[in-house]
């Protein structure tokens, strides 16, 4: 938490006609990660990509892949990612029952790759309790999952704090925080300032007229947000 922000921009937002070109496009902008949408039509209201898409980006990216799992059974799924190359994988605390969300972050961990649970906007942050104290990443859903573009759901910013506590009361304060929806110059100072680390921007990159400009500009902003915060 609090550690220099980051932008993983969602391929979900890319021109899938000329996927290579924008991979190229967000590692010359310095991103952080490559976040890779997975929907299952089921979980969530829409299909998008599934194993051999992140194969075939593990070839060529240079940066690590963010997988999020929207998908409504991850714990059969998880081994497929796994073999697949990406470097964190997300799944949802709604999707798995209990002592099922501790399975997953186990598997994910023991794999090698970094283990992140995500929460919908009407999931309270205790959906954590049982995993913050081992988890490298949380995802604060700040739209319902399913579809981009979407407008930023205000307050938020509340949950990423409560999180941001949580991990601190649980002595994992490395672990990153993430933002997913509606984040952009305009939303990213909010969620910096109590703790996020990590912004996925989708159309507010691959949108912009000079992505690369814009992601540092959502950078700056963040940064100088949580720097006055820890002023204040």
């Amino acid at each position: 938490m609090f550690q220099p922000l980051r932008v993983a921009p969602s391929i979900l937002s890319a021109d899938f006609m000329n996927l290579s070109a924008d991979i190229e496009l967000v590692e010359s902008a310095d991103a952080g990660f490559i976040h890779v949408d997975v929907m299952d039509g089921h979980f969530v209201p829409n299909l998008t990509m599934g194993v051999p898409v992140v194969k075939q980006l593990k070839r060529i990216a240079r940066i690590p892949l963010d997988v999020h799992l929207m998908v409504s059974n991850p714990l059969d799924q998880l081994p497929w990612f796994i073999e697949a190359g990406s470097d964190i994988l997300t799944v949802h605390a709604e999707a798995l029952g209990e002592g099922e969300l501790e399975r997953a972050v186990d598997l994910i961990r023991s794999s090698g790759a970094k283990a992140c649970a995500s929460l919908k906007p009407n999931t309270p942050a205790s959906a954590l309790d049982a995993v913050i104290d081992r988890l490298d990443m949380a995802l604060v859903m700040s739209v319902e999952p399913g579809f981009s573009g979407q407008s930023y759901i205000e307050g938020s910013e509340d949950k990423v704090a409560r999180i941001a506590d949580m991990a601190r009361a649980a002595g994992n304060e490395a672990m990153l925080i993430e933002v997913d929806g509606g984040i952009s110059a305009s939303t990213v100072e909010r969620v910096a300032a109590v703790g996020a680390d990590v912004m996925v921007c989708g159309n507010a990159f691959f949108k912009a007229d000079d992505p690369a400009a814009e992601l540092k500009r959502i950078c700056d902003l963040g940064n100088a947000a949580r720097r006055a915060a820890r002023e204040a």
